[in-house]
């Protein structure tokens, strides 16, 4: 069958590699599958109670859920009867879920927990808008109950809707997590996201029919829902979890694959970095040789015969165990949403695990670039090549034009956002990049670069990627706009920071009371004066000030996908802004 609109996808599954596990969701009785076959009636069930319902084409649907089998389900049902899913993140707000139900004039909308229905509730205000839930609610009307309303007779005109809906047609308005802002409501096609499904399945090369993925980064964001039904479209059976239960079903599953945001994979190497102090003597010394070769591995380099013993002896002792630890069939890790930290990466390609870097935004349905699964291929530190159909050229200000099937259709109701953000069939990304031998590298937010009183631009991404590298480093923001040079908000990783004191004989009692240890102090200082060296002397982090606690997204400083809400950083933390700049400059 012809691939035109996404939910074309479940039965090309069905066609070409029905699975068992098409969804599956751990339970208290262990993992519930479906297969591919009941994932289809499933589906075409709750389409007809949604035609029992008076929902049909054009109309918008909000689903705010943690991911589930039954969030992907009504996702695809509601495809199919040419409705809009407004997808809200589980943990928005009730001020920010009121103006995307109210702006995106939701008529029915699903709720994944009785906080969220109660959420959700409030948000809707006077707006008339049942709400069921996805998981069981008291008092609150169930997903099964809409199945359970399907009526055969009425086969023949949810056919026929389905056959109406075209490529071009809206699948989904995704409200952006608003760093700067309101959040807009970007438009995407399901030209726009099939697009990229075949363009990912292209380029990643993962085995068809024969794979397990997990899923725990949010639905409602396009990145794991794009990735989803590439998984659904490479015959990949999907198991649902979240950050939390992420250790145990890693060993359950054993998956191939899943999609991290950094922030999951700097959890996972501060594991590792403590599990070097459970070690004693010579089982210590060999555990954190292995690590620092991990560190510097690198996948595109051939190895001379005493570095390849090395490395098999590395993976034989140390790498092997991580692997284990993992399920023991990884294959590959797709990274997005935020930099990863290059030491990051050459630690999972040491142990046998490709980590493909990309890049994206929910406005390219998401992704514009990826790096290939192949030790060849990769370049670590770039976020890879434009996907096969994507254009990529660079303005004269660096910032990152594309062209493609994956650019949206536009911000709903935003004519005006929309005309400045396409341009001659061209998104103007926001961000600043380079091109290096067709990999393309990015630098900075446009709109978060800012000026110094000496008249010098600073972009303040590259300078907290950079030192991020370090190991003592878990967050930073910098600062500095309109000052005289450039200062830093900075969160130690305090894991790290355990194993140094112990280690320097400094008695580790609080993360409070060590982020104001001067020992501590001058071990940051030293660290920031060794990445300083790499930007020029204008760039330069003068000061900066330790934070005892990382920042988070319940606490409103984090967006949804990670990203500093840097207005409410600033905010916060303006004391010791200030105090950065209250003092004398350092010479």
């Amino acid at each position: 069958m012809k691939l035109e609109r996404v939910f074309d996808i479940l039965p090309h599954q069905l066609a070409h590699h029905p699975r068992p596990d098409c969804l599956a969701a751990k339970t208290g009785q262990g993992w519930r599958q479906l297969s591919t076959a009941e994932a289809m009636d499933t589906v075409r069930d709750i389409g007809l109670g949604l035609l029992e319902l008076g929902i049909g084409r054009g109309d918008k649907v909000a689903i705010a859920a943690d991911n589930s089998i039954e969030w992907l389900l009504v996702d695809i049902a509601l495809q199919q009867i040419g409705a809009v899913s407004v997808p809200l993140y589980p943990t928005i707000t009730a001020d920010d879920a009121s103006y995307i139900l109210m702006h995106a004039e939701v008529k029915l909308a699903f709720a994944g927990s009785a906080a969220l229905q109660r959420k959700l509730h409030e948000a809707l205000g006077k707006l008339s808008c049942p709400i069921y839930g996805l998981a069981d609610i008291d008092g609150v009307p169930s997903w099964r109950e809409i199945a359970e309303r399907a009526r055969p007779e009425r086969l023949a005109e949810l056919e026929a809707l389905r056959d109406a809906v075209r490529a071009d047609d809206i699948y989904t308005i995704i409200y952006t997590s608003g760093t700067t802002g309101r959040s807009k409501g970007v438009m995407l096609s399901h030209r726009n996201v099939l697009s990229t499904v075949v363009a990912t399945a292209a380029f990643t090369g993962l085995p068809q029919g024969r794979c397990r993925a997990l899923s725990f980064l949010p639905l409602s964001h396009i990145f794991e829902r794009a990735g989803v039904f590439y998984y659904l479209y490479s015959g990949t059976g999907i198991y649902f979890t979240s950050v939390e239960c992420l250790s145990s079903a890693l060993a359950d599953v054993k998956p191939h694959t899943f999609s991290a945001v950094p922030r999951v994979l700097e959890k996972v190497h501060e594991k590792l970095v403590g599990k070097a102090r459970d070690l004693t003597g010579a089982k210590r010394r060999i555990y954190r040789w292995a690590l620092a070769r991990a560190e510097s591995f690198n996948p595109n380099r051939r190895r001379s015969p005493l570095d390849a013993i090395q490395h098999a002896l590395a993976d034989k002792l140390v790498y092997s165990k991580w692997r284990a630890a993992m399920g023991g069939e990884l294959i590959s890790i797709n990274v997005g949403s935020a930099a990863l930290q290059p030491r990051l990466a050459r630690m999972f390609w040491a142990a046998g695990i490709a980590v493909a870097e990309g890049y994206g935004m929910t406005e390219s349905s998401p992704v514009i670039s990826a790096n290939p699964f192949t030790a060849g291929g990769v370049r670590i530190g770039s976020v890879g090549l434009p996907l096969p159909g994507v254009e990529v050229r660079l303005a004269g200000d660096g910032e990152i034009l594309v062209r493609g099937d994956n650019v949206m259709s536009g911000y709903y109701k935003e004519p005006e956002q929309t005309a400045e953000a396409l341009q001659d069939g061209w998104l103007h990304t926001g961000d600043i990049g380079v091109l290096e031998n067709g990999y393309l590298r990015i630098t900075d937010r446009k709109k978060e670069m800012f000026k110094t009183s000496n008249g010098k631009y600073i972009a303040p991404q590259a300078l907290e990627n950079k030192l991020k590298e370090s190991a003592f480093i878990d967050q930073i923001m910098v600062v500095g706009d309109g000052q005289k040079y450039a200062a830093a908000l900075i969160v130690p990783l305090f894991e790290k920071l355990k194993e140094w004191c112990g280690e320097h004989g400094i008695a580790y009692t609080t993360d409070g009371e060590m982020s104001r240890h001067p020992k501590v102090v001058e071990l940051i200082d030293r660290e920031v004066k060794r990445f300083n060296r790499y930007f020029g002397s204008w760039e330069h982090i003068k000061k900066f000030s330790l934070l005892d606690k990382p920042w988070c997204v319940d606490a409103g400083e984090l967006a949804p996908t990670l990203k500093l809400r840097r207005k409410v950083i600033s905010e916060r933390c303006r004391a010791l802004i200030d105090g950065m700049y209250g003092m004398p400059e350092p010479a």
